[in-house]
């Protein structure tokens, strides 16, 4: 499925995993995450850190009428604030969404998958 956006010129479609590859670097850039997380621990593995190439598994992207929501999946660095870094990445996504394809995200939601000690 793709986020279609009609313009003066026609129809603009952006794939998912274009979405999904933009949010993922994104949530991944922010002082704390350690990386993505699968939306389905148990199928693709309880304690796999996705790389690059695999955000679209820890990335939800869905359509409305206003917008798209948006469901990140994030793993933590142990002692953190849980709560600061879900603000970041909300703030860092939806800016990043905008700035690049011109999206408004109505709905940055943030799951923490789990925590991880640093280094």
């Amino acid at each position: 499925m793709a986020v279609k956006m009609q313009t003066q010129h026609g129809v603009i479609e952006i794939d998912n995993d274009v979405i999904a590859t933009i949010v993922g670097g994104a949530a991944t850039d922010n002082y704390g995450v350690v990386g993505m997380a699968s939306q389905n621990p148990l199928r693709d593995g309880i304690n796999q850190v996705l790389n690059g190439d695999n955000f679209s598994k820890g990335v939800v992207v869905r359509q409305t009428e206003t917008g798209i929501s948006v469901e990140v999946h994030v793993i933590v660095g142990y002692g953190m604030k849980i709560s600061e870094i879900s603000k970041s990445v909300q703030s860092r996504v939806k800016n990043d969404l905008n700035v690049m394809l011109g999206i408004v995200a109505n709905e940055v939601n943030v799951t923490v998958q789990g925590v991880r000690l640093l280094g």
